[in-house]
């Protein structure tokens, strides 16, 4: 999302010749896979914090919940990097069609069940499709504009209004959400969150003049190299874990605060304060034209991350809270955006939708440890004890990005980036 570059001068050249938001989305034909990309976009942000507030009302127990929601994202963690692999080599559509079938039969299931109060054994046995089947759309969409656009310097403004994109849905995904379970029905967020998959889903993969072609043979033209070979890629997923965990933590633990002092309303008002600090992070990183190595920049705002994380758990107020929380929203974009930058500079053309894959896959995964560890921490201590969960998956992945960060540091060359999340520039790699 933010612009590489060595040198000042580099970097004022690309500020100054930056196409804009606008131009990008005259494009013709961008609307078509845009506007139904979103919609089939929201049940990565969606689908946890519906089934939190679903089984928990069913339950009565946030560790119930946290284990549900566990399973459904370990199974699109575990997935989504072969989702990822089948559509480089078959075709989106041919991963898509089924993927979207499976994914509302399994999500509508899981809500049947839990409304039946069924054992917790059987929401498990539906979690696993449910999240195995989430489409990977973002990375999608990200192909698709490479087609769309080719060459052009607006793909420098893709990869910008792409991150900023992701930003969007993880701001009006949880919002949704929370929306319809607390004013609607506890079962109106994984209903929604189903029917957006399926109708957008489909309209996206009916776009078939903009999919990235694959030869007669079911190949795709790029040699794959498996992305998980390069050890960048392990670093920033261990990375994009502490990301998830601080998601899966909040998610968790704003409700039962909310509802620990009677006022759990104020959950969905949380959770937007944390979320627009993230969107209008996200905002500005994309308008900043960067002097500084994505390296150096993934280093700071981490740790900037870990520091405001950590206050979470002493927060007693709602104005406390939901001014700590601003700021975690506010530094986690930034991280989100450098991680997925990096990828350019470390992964071939290949094998970067796969390495885009495993990073969203990464996040999910800690999105699900965390709901699970929070939630048992909510049930057996005091309301916002899961809070505690962010503090902790920041300050490992920290520790880890800062005992590893040489393996973030690539050869020096020169080159044009093609594909994927940060701009286009001919760079040099510190």
């Amino acid at each position: 999302m933010a612009s590489t570059v060595t040198t000042e001068a580099a970097g004022n050249s690309s500020a100054s010749s930056r196409p804009g938001y606008g131009q990008l989305l005259r494009t013709r034909g961008a609307w078509t896979f845009l506007l139904p990309g979103f919609a089939a976009r929201q049940p990565f942000a969606m689908l946890t914090i519906s089934i939190v507030l679903l089984v928990q009302h069913t339950t009565g127990s946030y560790g119930a919940a946290g284990a549900a929601a566990a399973v459904t994202g370990v199974s699109m963690a575990l997935f989504a990097p072969y989702s990822g692999r089948l559509a480089d080599r078959y075709g989106q559509r041919a991963v898509l069609v089924p993927g979207v079938l499976v994914h509302t039969l399994a999500g509508l299931t899981l809500t049947a069940l839990a409304l039946a109060h069924a054992p917790l054994w059987a929401l498990f046995a539906a979690a696993v499709p449910t999240g195995a089947s989430v489409p990977q759309i973002g990375p999608m969409v990200r192909a698709r504009w490479g087609v769309t656009l080719k060459d052009s310097p607006l793909m420098t403004t893709a990869a910008a209004f792409e991150s900023v994109t992701d930003e969007l849905t993880f701001v009006v995904g949880p919002l949704l959400a929370t929306a319809l379970c607390t004013a609607v029905t506890p079962a109106a967020g994984l209903v929604t969150e189903a029917m957006l998959t399926l109708v957008g889903g489909l309209l996206f993969a009916a776009r078939k003049s903009t999919q990235p072609a694959v030869t007669a043979d079911g190949h795709a033209r790029v040699e794959h190299v498996s992305a998980l070979r390069v050890p960048g890629v392990r670093v920033l997923a261990v990375t994009f874990l502490g990301i998830g965990s601080v998601f899966g933590g909040m998610q968790v633990s704003l409700a039962a605060f909310t509802e620990s002092i009677g006022r759990p309303g104020l959950n969905g008002v949380l959770y937007g304060i944390f979320a627009a600090g993230n969107m209008l992070s996200g905002l500005v990183c994309g308008a900043v034209a960067w002097k500084a190595a994505p390296r150096h920049r993934l280093l700071v705002g981490y740790t900037a991350l870990a520091v405001t994380a950590s206050g979470l758990w002493a927060a007693h107020s709602v104005l406390v809270l939901a001014g700590l929380g601003l700021l975690v929203g506010m530094c986690i974009a930034p991280a989100l955006i450098t991680g997925y930058t990096l990828v350019e500079n470390l992964v071939p053309a290949g094998a970067r939708t796969e390495a885009f894959t495993w990073l969203t896959g990464a996040v999910a995964l800690g999105q699900a440890a965390a709901v699970t560890v929070a939630g048992q921490l909510e049930d057996r201590f005091w309301g916002g004890a899961g809070f505690l969960v962010p503090t902790g998956g920041t300050l490992l992945a920290l520790a880890t990005l800062l005992a590893l960060r040489s393996r973030l540091v690539t050869p020096p060359r020169t080159r044009t980036v093609a594909r994927g999340v940060g701009h286009r520039e001919p760079v040099a790699v510190d």
